[in-house]
């Protein structure tokens, strides 16, 4: 049989007998002309970025401009920024790198966090737990978001960091991480945010937030995988970070290995591109979401919307639609490429602890889908995700 095909939002032809894409929220395909940049560095320009021949300044100049790309996506300066592998090893570096001097000098040191946080910041914060740090973790309120005087009341005067997320990853819900890290700021704690779902989403400024340490990912906003970033300003800009490589010194010490100079690249043309048509692209996938959330209504008028419909991002939709099937809704959706909640957590094979946190028993977890829109995302897919969910 002959595969049909149509044209995406890129002038392609694309295969439609493949699943509609919607785990945007887990990895977004990376934008042409992103790709289109990063090439040359693979072939091209094979210089490594600390030589001091003319290949490698010119991969070094090539770094340089891709973190001033970064830095102005999110209103910081280049000195501020360190380049990492992603999200996951951001959050490790700014908990770990921070915290851990003072553990090290024998202080006592308390961490806050939240109950509905990425594993790359869980795990990360039981490590220290388990090398003598104490930790009080926030439960969310029922509609998924996280109380900032919920986390003002858990800090003490041994507080060493809080550590919130921006935008949860599998509701979408946002936090007010301005309050907290006001707060932080007033007593002298570090406050450091997983910002891995916001660029792009929301606007963002960080020099206008009280925000000490940020981490994103360059996968979630149609860069590469493989590649991201982690902002130290305010307090944390300056004090002693212990670091996680060690071996050459790369990125002022904090981060050795030679520098993945193609990745780089498209990190720095897909901040550029987020920068100059964010606003745009936010108005087109809220309209895209408008759209799934009337056809769902229709298609099932008993799914569960997860997460405070008035306080969330355009582009993640977390639904419960009841069964008696045994089978889990996401194994059920062939024709839909989603996931039941956290791509990481899906890997552990372990039910969401977030939907756990916001009151959902086992049954309910099963039949829960994250669906999450990109830059991608047609009205046509949303049109067939409608007819697929409704068959279900």
């Amino acid at each position: 049989m002959t595969a049909k095909t149509r044209i995406d939002v890129y002038g392609r032809h694309t295969v439609t007998d493949m699943p509609i894409y919607l785990d945007h929220a887990a990895s977004t395909p990376v934008d042409p002309r992103v790709l289109e940049a990063m090439l040359p560095w693979f072939t091209d320009q094979p210089g490594n970025a600390a030589s001091q021949h003319a290949q490698g300044r010119m991969a070094s100049a090539a770094v340089e401009r891709a973190r001033g790309q970064i830095a102005s996506m999110l209103g910081t300066t280049g000195q501020c920024v360190t380049l990492v592998s992603g999200a996951t090893e951001g959050c490790n570096l700014a908990i770990k790198g921070l915290v851990r001097p003072r553990l090290r000098r024998g202080e006592c040191v308390h961490i806050v966090t939240s109950a509905i946080e990425h594993p790359a910041v869980l795990d990360p914060i039981r490590r220290l737990e388990r090398e003598g740090a104490e930790v009080d973790l926030v439960p969310p309120t029922q509609s998924g978001w996280i109380c900032p005087k919920n986390i003002i009341q858990k800090m003490r005067d041994d507080t060493a960091m809080v550590s919130l997320q921006w935008v949860n990853n599998e509701l979408g819900t946002i936090n007010d991480v301005e309050a907290v890290g006001e707060a932080c700021r007033d007593r002298g704690v570090l406050f450091h945010c997983d910002a891995s779902q916001a660029p792009g989403k929301l606007p963002i400024d960080l020099s206008h937030m009280p925000i000490d340490a940020i981490t994103i990912s360059g996968h979630k906003m149609h860069g590469p995988k493989g590649i991201g970033a982690l902002v130290l300003q305010g307090r944390a800009e300056g004090r002693p970070v212990e670091p996680i490589f060690e071996g050459g010194g790369h990125e002022r010490g904090l981060r050795s290995g030679t520098l993945n100079v193609p990745a780089i690249v498209g990190f720095g043309q897909a901040s550029a591109y987020v920068a100059s048509g964010g606003e745009a692209e936010r108005e087109r996938i809220a309209a895209l979401m408008d759209q799934l959330r009337t056809g769902l209504e229709t298609a099932q008028p008993d799914a569960i919307i997860n997460g405070d419909p008035g306080w969330k991002v355009s582009h993640i939709l977390s639904v419960t639609i009841p069964s008696q099937h045994p089978d889990p809704l996401v194994e059920r959706l062939s024709g839909i490429a989603c996931s039941s909640g956290s791509a990481c957590g899906s890997a552990r094979h372990e039910p969401s602890h977030v939907l756990r946190a916001i009151g959902l028993d086992d049954a309910a977890i099963a039949n829960t889908i994250r669906l999450s829109l990109g830059q991608t995302t047609t009205r046509e897919d949303i049109d067939a995700t409608i007819g697929i969910l409704g068959s279900v």
